[in-house]
């Protein structure tokens, strides 16, 4: 089924009609009687049921609620809009409680704020934001940070009369006269590109529709690369438009044929050449052109092979390749320009059994390597000259560092970013020669924090099969009493990330209630190094629901939580680990937070008509396999409801979600209804002007955010403050 959107005048007939037949999917408790129903039961929506098969290798499944994927059909908002006025109006004595966090989360933010500037070809690049707005200003000085501003992007401004509004990849020409930026109004992930003249400030007449967002200057200032999406909003085809051309007329550069794979352009470090990158889950391919040079033909630094993996950047007369050829935890290599087929790849950083090559720098002086020991990340910086070598430790006992904005090649300053579950994010540079660091900016939080009040624990859990699983835990020491708190573990366990144990202000909310905060690093990630990824993926992926429930069992066990109060909570891809394990062990789990969940496993992965599903078959398999099918199906959450009691859960949801598609979520909430012999909650909550990343903004964000805390202390029977 192609996705379509609604037009704001479809939009509007479709809420009227939904107010008409609204009461054939709930009966709520109507507020303005004069208190007459006030006793009433507030029944839940009840969404109709029309019998579709779904056969394949002869199994039939039966799917009642196929029918929630009719985007354009008014019952289909109809029920949407019913979910969103029962969920409001069973938390409507929550209210109060929302409000104050909102106010809480928000309040401790710093209004007036700004990033570290960053130089690049002569000027300072910085976001800042002013009190009372939701939006960012994107600003640039030249040569010095005392000189007059530039406000090359307000965004506030250009956000007047949307629901939602997005601005990403801004890129400045060689000339730095020429700005390019893309702009999602909708929340599909789907933005056209426009262009300002940063010397006159005029908006050019040149729109590129239906892109990632990104454009790529050649250093002749006029010639742009861009890519675009197909209707499953897969990145396919990259072109080359001439500035003040009509972009109907490009020229098609790069074709990506294989539906398995993705695109993506960029420019290397050095600025001398222009990348495009081809990956799917399991294998990449490069080819590049001067930037000089636009107009020649691109060549291929080494042609695609099955599973193997590489990332490309330049410094001299090489290219810089991280890749798991011959290297299960990647390794470094260079090879000359004009000779860079694997056959040539010369070793820097072999590979190591117990460390995995995360990323990599390329300075003047200096190669830095970010890389992860133990679950850890670290920085070692090597000197070219010598070939002598130290590393970067930090001294906390979990914490997230990586590697900043370094445009610079010939200076011996590292600029990196750290924070841990108790230390704010911080900004830093690091002088390679002396070995001093400066804290260039630390996050302010407001209100009173104060980091020694509270702790972090890092444990390893052993898993049913005797792998230790990394644990990270923060909590409130003056809240904290054994055995006696609330727990509330996060997970996701998926594509290879890796959950980094960070600073997060708005957890505070939660951590100063006495509520203990746990990060299960399940398989999947790759906290671990790269078999850690591939032991929670395609035909091991229930490695990932079982370690979750053996981390939340090991942090009963040490006294971390009172059993009958522990929530879980993961999105997206986390979103499929909350209804594995909830169907696995809702006696485990007083409230479920499922975040835009993908729960429809098989379905999705059966429809190559929608996005994420012929590039993820690496990830996940192919179900057109009947092996794969079989094991999807087997773990499927949206397959597996039965009739059973389940844990009270607050489900969330887009309508324009471009990566999870909506009707996924409501789906599961339809067929959970139907089936559960439990009185516990269950909501719906579809935000219905915003897609996969939420609400755009930046507080607007935290409304949600407040909901999901508010349910769960309201099923604590904190929800008095």
């Amino acid at each position: 089924m192609n996705l379509k959107f609604i037009g704001k005048r479809t939009l509007v007939l479709i809420t009227l009609f939904s107010l008409i037949i609204m009461s054939g999917y709930v009966q709520a408790v109507d507020h303005k009687d004069g208190g007459k129903n006030l006793n009433k039961k507030i029944e839940p929506p009840v969404a109709k049921r029309v019998k579709k098969e779904l056969v394949k290798f002869g199994d039939t499944r039966i799917d009642n609620y196929f029918w929630l994927r009719e985007r354009e059909n008014p019952e289909v908002i109809s029920y949407l809009n019913a979910e969103n006025k029962y969920l409001k109006d069973s938390l409507k004595h929550t209210e109060v409680l929302q409000n104050n966090l909102f106010k809480e989360i928000t309040g401790r933010i710093v209004k007036d704020d700004s990033t570290v500037p960053y130089k690049k070809n002569g000027y300072y690049y910085y976001i800042r934001y002013e009190k009372g707005k939701e939006y960012p200003f994107h600003c640039r000085k030249k040569g010095s940070l005392n000189v007059k501003e530039e406000i090359l992007l307000d965004v506030n401004e250009m956000a007047e009369g949307y629901k939602y509004f997005n601005v990403r990849g801004l890129s400045v020409s060689k000339d730095n006269k020429l700005l390019a930026y893309g702009v999602d109004k909708v929340s599909r992930r789907k933005y056209t590109i426009h262009f300002k003249d940063l010397v006159s400030g005029k908006i050019l007449k040149n729109e590129i529709k239906n892109t990632t967002g990104s454009a790529i200057w050649a250093n002749d200032n006029k010639t742009i690369f861009y890519t675009k999406k197909d209707k499953t909003l897969r990145s396919f085809k990259i072109f080359k438009h001439m500035l003040g051309g009509d972009s109907g007329k490009d020229k098609l550069i790069f074709h990506e044929t294989d539906p398995t794979f993705s695109v993506f352009a960029f420019k290397t470090k050095s600025e001398k050449f222009i990348m495009i990158g081809s990956d799917s889950t399991l294998t990449s391919e490069y080819r590049f052109v001067s930037a000089d040079s636009p107009d020649d033909k691109f060549k291929i630094i080494h042609p695609r092979e099955r599973s193997i993996e590489y990332s490309v950047d330049h410094f001299g007369e090489n290219f810089y390749i991280r890749t798991n050829y011959k290297a299960k935890n990647f390794r470094l290599v260079s090879t000359p320009i004009n000779k860079t087929e694997k056959e040539n790849w010369e070793e820097i950083i072999p590979n190591r059994d117990d460390i995995f090559l995360s990323d990599f720098d390329l300075f003047k002086k200096y190669l830095v390597i970010n890389e992860r020991k133990y679950g850890l990340n670290r920085f070692r910086i090597i000197k070219w000259g010598d070939k002598s070598e130290y590393f970067m430790e930090f001294g906390e006992e979990a914490y997230s560092a990586y590697l900043g904005k370094n445009y610079e090649y010939d200076i011996v300053i590292l600029r990196y970013k750290y924070s841990s579950m108790t230390t704010p994010d911080s900004e830093f540079d690091f002088n390679m020669v002396t070995k001093e660091r400066k804290l260039l900016k630390q996050e302010k939080i407001l209100g009173g924090f104060d980091p020694a009040n509270y702790k972090t624990k890092r444990y390893f859990a052993t898993a049913r099969d005797d792998v230790k699983v990394p644990v990270t835990l923060v909590y409130r020491k003056d809240k904290f009493k054994k055995g006696t708190n609330p727990l509330y573990v996060y997970g996701y366990g998926s594509y290879g990330a890796s959950m980094s144990a960070g600073f997060r202000s708005y957890r505070l909310s939660l951590l100063d209630r006495g509520i203990v905060y746990a990060i299960a690093h399940v398989r999947g990630g790759q906290e671990m190094g790269r078999h850690w990824y591939e032991d929670g993926k395609l035909l091991k992926k229930k490695n990932t629901f079982t370690d979750f429930i053996d981390c939340t069992k090991f942090l009963l066990d040490e006294k971390y939580g009172d059993p009958s109060k522990v929530f879980a909570m993961g999105g997206s891809a986390g979103g499929l680990l909350m209804g594995a394990i909830i169907n696995m062990r809702p006696d485990m789990y007083k409230g479920i937070i499922a975040h835009v969940p993908w729960v429809d496993v098989v379905t999705t992965m059966l429809d190559d008509t929608i996005p994420l599903t012929t590039t993820e078959y690496d990830e996940w398999g192919n179900p057109n396999n009947k092996e794969y099918y079989e094991y999807m199906l087997s773990y499927s959450p949206y397959d597996h409801v039965e009739r059973k009691d389940y844990s009270a859960m607050l489900v969330t949801t887009g309508l324009h979600d471009s990566q999870v598609q909506y009707w996924e979520p409501a789906k599961w909430v339809a067929k959970l209804r139907y089936k559960k012999t439990d009185n516990n909650p269950l909501y719906l909550n579809t935000n219905m002007d915003a897609g996969h990343g939420g609400a755009s903004g930046r507080f607007r964000r935290y409304k949600e955010t407040a909901l999901e805390y508010a349910f769960i202390l309201d099923l604590l029977g904190m929800n008095k403050k």
